[in-house]
């Protein structure tokens, strides 16, 4: 999936928390309904089969309870996208990224054939489909994560190039994949936020430590070999820079990818460089963009949110921006773009018992117009305003809600800005103090299976309150568009 990820440690969020969040986009003209599910230990298949490479995988015995954002329609598998364990162990999967031919060629994708001319097929590798079911009910820290996941990339490959977030309260691991077979990873820096195009992103890699104490960098057993054979380095200084050595730096990159992490970074750090003009420290066309930074303020989930939907406000790529020059408006993919399927940020808090800590917060469709609201992850099941998308068109689901909304105000921009500005405060104002409140009440609840019931009634309370803000945006952007209608005339009976 086309997608944009951010992941912020827990030194520089507001609160201490740990929070990974990603964008989940569909391919170019197309859309994918998405719904918020749990998925019970006894619910975990085994073996688990993958729809899309035909390949058969054993499971552990040892699944948890762990939620999921899943494709609402039956035919491509599962995609369970993002989600929290039991275990308070986050996970989003998967970022598309790119390489080069020297790694494709080294080591080839692992990918399906179909049965042709008497011969049988050839299963493929592991893919975005199936990572977050075959690695998320069976870990209990963001290190284990990695590790499961290069045990099963190393042992069945994989089929395209991805990027994973693993977060627990104390750590955020990213790990991207290197060819059919390899990978690396990197802990995220306390202090530090990552952003993440559809681009390899690491920019530096301590060998020494991923082959010795470990600390702060992982990577598939034979990584240094395969380095070395295929002559992949290529640093003057023998220091290892993952993105010359795995990654792209394509013309595509330029239009596609590195305005995103340019206009991301530019966001959370407005003053540390220069972002415009002619002596910009970089550019949209940056290849050599930081991977991490440390922000100059604590990072919220709504600056989160913000950068996630973002269109290039404030520059002359601003499709909206009707002053803009026409060649320079519009001209790099943005963030918050029409086919935003869901973004899912996972938050992780330091100083709230283990039972409530976990909170994920949601949005569904287009995030120019969309809002997200904050759920327990701690939970057995969902409501059903956010569980019961289906292939159908509705006004009784948050996915067909936020759609239609975006696709209304989207066409009368200037008319209905203001109110998704209105809804989006709104919602994420009553987000914060529902959680907030129940939070109070967990506190003061000794009984778990109470605490269980108070976890469900407030992620109910939560769903109420976006079903009413929803309907009530809906309307608004509604009459703004009918409206602006052709056939509409000035003169009326009264």
């Amino acid at each position: 999936m086309a997608c944009t990820t951010i992941l912020v440690g827990k030194k520089a969020t507001y609160d201490g928390s740990t929070m990974i969040a990603r964008n989940d986009d569909s391919g170019s003209g197309n859309f994918t309904p998405k719904k918020f599910t749990v998925v019970a230990a006894q619910q975990q298949p085994g073996p688990y089969q993958s729809v899309l490479s035909h390949g058969q995988i054993p499971l552990p015995g040892n699944a948890m309870r762990y939620t999921a954002v899943p494709n609402a329609v039956a035919g491509k598998g599962i995609w369970a996208a993002s989600g929290v364990n039991e275990a308070n162990v986050g996970m989003t999967a998967t970022e598309t990224i790119t390489s080069n031919p020297r790694v494709l060629g080294a080591d080839p994708l692992v990918t399906y054939q179909p049965a042709q001319d008497g011969h049988p097929e050839t299963v493929g590798g592991i893919g975005e489909e199936d990572i977050v079911c075959l690695v998320l009910p069976y870990i209990r820290s963001a290190r284990e994560g990695v590790l499961r996941l290069g045990s099963l990339l190393e042992t069945y490959g994989t089929y395209e190039m991805n990027g994973i977030a693993f977060q627990d309260r104390d750590e955020i691991w990213w790990l991207e994949t290197i060819g059919g077979h390899h990978w690396i990873a990197r802990r995220v820096p306390d202090d530090c936020y990552v952003v993440m195009p559809n681009q390899l992103g690491l920019d530096q890699f301590d060998l020494a430590d991923a082959f010795g104490e470990q600390r702060e960098f992982l990577c598939s057993k034979d990584l240094r070999e395969f380095i070395q054979r295929n002559h992949l380095n290529l640093s003057q200084s023998g220091w290892l820079n993952p993105r010359d050595a795995f990654g792209s730096h394509e013309d595509a990159d330029h239009v596609y990818n590195t305005p995103r992490a340019w206009f991301m970074l530019r966001y959370f750090n407005p003053r540390t460089k220069v972002w415009d003009g002619p002596n910009a420290d970089y550019t949209p066309r940056s290849d050599d963009l930081p991977w991490c930074m440390v922000p100059e303020k604590k990072i919220t989930p709504e600056d989160v949110k913000y950068a996630l939907s973002a269109h290039y406000q404030g520059t002359p790529f601003d499709p909206y921006d009707t002053h803009a020059d026409p060649l320079q408006r519009g001209a790099y993919r943005a963030i918050g773009i029409n086919r935003n399927d869901f973004m899912a940020l996972l938050q992780l808090r330091p100083q709230v018992p283990e039972a409530y800590c976990a909170v994920e917060w949601l949005a569904f469709a287009s995030n120019a117009f969309n809002a997200m609201v904050p759920f327990y992850a701690n939970i057995s099941a969902t409501p059903a305003y956010l569980s019961n998308t289906a292939q159908a068109v509705s006004t009784e689901n948050f996915y067909w809600v936020s759609r239609l909304i975006a696709a209304l105000a989207d066409a009368a921009y200037s008319k209905s800005i203001n109110h998704i500005e209105r809804y989006q405060l709104a919602v994420h104002a009553q987000g914060h103090a529902l959680i907030g409140r129940y939070d109070a009440l967990l506190a003061q609840e000794p009984d778990a299976a109470r605490q269980a019931a108070l976890r469900e009634e407030a992620n109910q309370a939560v769903a109420d309150m976006v079903q009413r803000e929803a309907a009530d945006t809906l309307l608004k952007v509604l009459n703004e568009q009918s409206n602006r209608m052709k056939n509409a005339f000035s003169r009326s009976d009264a």
